[in-house]
C-alpha cells in the first residue's frame, strides 16, 4: 500500500523526458525545388521568345525571389503539418523519474524512494478519425503544391512585364529625345521668322509649349523607366542600385510574329493551379466534415505502465521492485456544451464556402482566358494597322525629304513631318509590346499551359 501512495507522489511530483516520436525525413527543396519552378513556370515557353537577357532575369526571379522563397517555405510547413498529422497515429512513449521523501501517517519514519516510470499510450484508431485528419492534412499539402505554383507564375509574369515595359521605355525615350530635337529646331525657325514677321506670337507660342511639354514627357518617361527598373531588381531580389547593369534588348528586334491559338482548351482551365489548389481545399474541408462527425464516436485508448521503484540510491532498479499495467480506456463525451455540435456546423459552413468559391473560380477562369485572348487577338490587329499605317507616314516622309532637297518645302515643313513619323512610332511600339503584354496575360490566366 505505502508503494502505491509513493507511485502516486512521485507521479504527481515527477518531470517529464517525453520520447519523440520517430522523425520523417523532409526533403531539401534548395537545389530540387529551383528545377520543379523552371517546370512549373514551362520555361520552355519563355525560351520561344528568344530573349537571352528575359530568360537570365526569370531564373534570377526563380533563384532569389523572396515571394518564390516564402512560397517554398509554405509548402514545407504543409509537409511538417502531415507529419504532425501522422504522429497522431503513432503511440507516444515518455520516461518520467524523480526521488521523493515520503512520510505516512502516524508513523515517525520517513522513507526515501525512487521512481522510473515509462508510460505508453496508443489511441486505437478504429473508426478511422485520426487516418482522416492525416488524409485531410495530405490534401492541403497538395492545395499548398498548386498554390506555390500560382506564386511562381505570377512572380514570373510580373518579371517579364516589367522588363518589356522597360523595352518599350527605351525606345519612347529614344524616339522622344529625337522629337525633343526637332521641337526645338522648330521653335528657333519660328522664332526667327516672328522676327523677321512671317509667323505670329501666337504660333510661336505654340512651338514654345510644344517644346517644353516634350522635355517633360522626357521626364516622365525617364522617371517610369527607373521606377520599372527598381521594380525588377526587387523581383529578381538584387539591389535597385545595381539597374545600370540591366541588359535588355532593343525593341526593333522583337519579333512582330506572335503565335495566336484561335482557342484554348478547357482542360486549360481544369488544370490551372489556383483550380486545382481549391479543389484539393475543397476536399481537405470534406474530410474534416467527417472528422467532425466522428468526435461524436467514442475514443478508444490502450495504455501500458511501467515503473522501477527502489528505496534508496544504492538499490538496484530491477524487475521484482517494478510495478506493471496494462489496460484499456473508452471516453465517450455526453455533454460538453455543444462543442461538437458547433465544430460539426463550423465544418460544413467551411465545405459550403470553398464550394461556392471552387465554383466561381471556375467560371473567373473562363472569362479571365476569354479576354486575354481576345485582348491579345484585338492587340495584334492594331499593331497590324499601325504598321500600315506607320509605312505611310515613312513614305509621306520621304517624299517631304525630296521635296525639301528640292527645295519645294521648308525646313519647317520637313520637321513638321517628322514630328509626325515620331508619333506614329510610338504608337506603333505601344501597339507591339501591348501584344506582348497581352501574350504573357494568356500565359499567366492559362496556368503557363499556354
Amino acid at each position: 500500500m505505502k508503494k502505491l501512495l509513493a507511485l502516486g507522489l512521485l507521479t504527481t511530483l515527477s518531470f517529464n523526458l517525453v520520447m519523440t516520436c520517430p522523425v520523417y525525413a523532409i526533403l531539401d527543396r534548395n537545389k530540387q525545388e529551383k528545377v520543379s519552378v523552371l517546370d512549373c513556370i514551362n520555361f520552355d515557353w519563355w525560351k520561344k521568345l528568344d530573349d537571352a537577357y528575359l530568360e537570365e532575369y526569370i531564373i534570377k526571379a526563380v533563384n532569389n525571389n523572396y515571394d518564390i522563397k516564402t512560397a517554398g517555405l509554405k509548402l514545407e510547413e504543409a509537409n511538417i503539418n502531415v507529419l504532425a498529422a501522422r504522429a497522431g497515429q503513432l503511440p507516444a512513449m515518455s520516461i518520467m523519474g524523480s526521488p521523493a521523501v515520503v512520510k505516512m501517517p502516524q508513523t515517525t519514519k520517513s522513507e526515501t524512494n525512487f521512481a522510473l516510470p515509462v508510460i505508453a499510450s496508443w489511441e486505437a484508431d478504429i473508426f478511422g478519425k485520426n487516418w482522416d485528419k492525416t488524409k485531410s492534412a495530405k490534401k492541403l499539402y497538395n492545395a499548398a503544391e498548386f498554390q506555390t505554383r500560382v506564386s511562381d507564375i505570377a512572380i514570373v509574369s510580373m518579371v517579364a512585364g516589367t522588363y518589356y515595359n522597360i523595352v518599350k521605355l527605351d525606345k519612347i525615350i529614344e524616339i522622344q529625345d529625337k522629337l525633343i530635337s526637332d521641337r526645338e529646331n522648330i521653335y528657333n525657325i519660328m522664332k526667327l521668322s516672328n522676327q523677321e514677321g512671317l509667323v505670329s506670337t501666337s504660333d510661336l507660342i505654340l512651338a514654345e509649349k510644344s517644346y517644353v511639354l516634350a522635355k517633360n514627357e522626357m521626364l516622365e518617361y525617364q522617371k517610369l523607366r527607373q521606377s520599372a527598373l527598381n521594380s525588377l531588381a526587387v523581383l529578381i531580389g538584387d539591389n535597385p542600385n545595381n539597374t545600370e547593369n540591366y541588359k535588355r534588348i532593343d525593341a526593333d528586334n522583337l519579333s512582330d510574329n506572335l503565335e495566336i491559338p484561335n482557342e484554348i482548351s478547357s482542360d486549360v482551365i481544369l488544370n490551372r493551379p489556383d483550380y486545382k489548389a481549391l479543389e484539393y481545399q475543397l476536399q481537405a474541408a470534406g474530410i474534416n466534415v467527417r472528422v467532425a462527425k466522428k468526435e461524436f464516436l467514442p475514443t478508444i485508448n490502450i495504455l501500458g505502465l511501467v515503473t522501477f521503484l527502489a528505496t534508496s540510491a544504492n538499490s538496484s532498479m530491477n524487475w521484482k521492485n517494478s510495478l506493471s499495467l496494462a489496460g484499456a480506456s473508452m471516453d465517450l463525451p455526453i455533454f460538453t456544451g455543444f462543442v461538437r455540435i458547433a465544430n460539426l456546423k463550423l465544418n460544413k459552413n467551411k465545405y459550403e464556402q470553398l464550394l461556392n468559391q471552387y465554383q466561381k473560380t471556375g467560371l473567373v477562369s473562363i472569362q479571365e482566358i476569354n479576354d486575354s485572348l481576345y485582348s491579345l487577338k484585338s492587340d495584334n490587329e492594331k499593331f497590324k494597322n499601325s504598321i500600315k499605317a506607320l509605312e505611310i507616314q515613312e513614305k509621306d516622309f520621304k517624299l517631304s525629304s525630296v521635296k525639301y532637297d528640292k527645295g519645294i518645302i521648308s525646313k519647317l515643313d520637313l520637321l513638321q513631318q517628322r514630328e509626325s513619323l515620331s508619333y506614329m512610332q510610338k504608337v506603333a511600339l505601344q501597339s507591339k509590346l501591348d501584344c506582348y503584354i497581352d501574350k504573357i496575360s494568356l500565359y499567366k490566366t492559362t496556368g503557363a499551359k499556354i
